[in-house]
């Protein structure tokens, strides 16, 4: 049986609901844990979307996910994924 309650490294040490302090506090700790530069919020959340686009999340829900009000803010974020298959990658 599956435990639903959220992973202890995501739950914010007040125990309140995460906010987006909260995860920029968390990301900078991993970051910095893992000797890696800062990863900034925005760039998160650019990687969640650009991630669930790839990996075949119609692009309604993508854009549910984003809380983007027009559907061609989201396609935006598909863009990267057709210019890393041009490239190759």
């Amino acid at each position: 049986m599956l435990d639903s309650a959220p992973l202890p490294c995501l739950r914010p040490q007040s125990g309140n609901p995460i906010t987006r302090y909260d995860v920029a506090h968390m990301s900078q700790r991993i970051c910095k844990l893992a000797g890696l530069k800062p990863v900034r919020g925005h760039a998160l959340r650019r990687s969640a979307i650009t991630c669930a686009l790839d990996a075949g999340v119609r692009l309604r829900d993508a854009q549910i996910l984003a809380r983007h009000a027009d559907p061609r803010t989201t396609e935006r974020y598909g863009v990267h994924i057709l210019t890393a298959y041009v490239a190759g990658c």
